[in-house]
C-alpha cells in the first residue's frame, strides 16, 4: 500500500474533501542547492491538491490529519497506461503510415505526433469519467 498524509478541508455526509502536499522527487540529496531540478522543486514547494474521498465510518472534523491508502497495483497500472498508451499510439501510427501505407515522411511525423496528442486527450476524458472509480480505490485511515 502507498500511504499519504492528508488534511481534511471539509466534511460532507458521504465524503471528505482532503488536501495533500504535492511532493517532488528532489530535495534529499547533497546536490539539491546546485542542481537545477532541486532549485526548481524549491520554487514550487507549496503546491497542494484537493479532492474528494469516500467517508468511512467514524467521526471526522476539519483540520484533522488522515492517512490515504492506495494499492500499489492500481498506481502501477495507471502509470503504465498514462506513459505507455501515448507512446504506443505514436509508434503504431508512425510504423503503420510509414512502412505499411507508404505515406511520405512529413505526413508520418505530423500524424504520429497528432495521434500522440489525441491519445493524451482521450486518456484525460476517459480518466475524468472514471474519477469516481479511482477515488474509490483510496481508503481512509484515521491517525490516532
Amino acid at each position: 500500500m502507498i500511504r499519504e498524509l492528508a488534511e481534511i478541508v471539509a466534511v460532507y455526509d458521504d465524503s471528505l474533501q482532503v488536501s495533500t502536499e504535492l511532493k517532488t522527487g528532489c530535495g534529499s540529496c547533497a546536490q539539491q542547492s546546485t542542481c537545477g531540478a532541486g532549485i526548481i522543486s524549491k520554487a514550487f514547494s507549496d503546491r497542494r491538491a484537493e479532492f474528494l474521498v469516500r467517508k468511512p465510518e467514524g467521526q471526522f472534523q476539519v483540520g484533522q490529519m488522515i492517512e490515504l491508502l492506495l494499492p500499489e497495483q492500481a498506481l502501477t497500472q495507471l502509470s503504465l497506461m498514462l506513459y505507455g498508451l501515448p507512446l504506443l499510439a505514436l509508434m503504431i501510427t508512425a510504423v503503420g503510415l510509414g512502412e505499411l501505407a507508404g505515406v511520405s515522411e512529413g505526413w508520418v511525423i505530423i500524424s504520429a505526433f497528432a495521434s500522440f496528442g489525441l491519445s493524451f486527450y482521450g486518456l484525460k476524458r476517459w480518466l475524468h469519467h472514471r474519477d469516481v472509480q479511482v477515488s474509490q480505490l483510496l481508503s481512509v485511515q484515521q491517525i490516532d
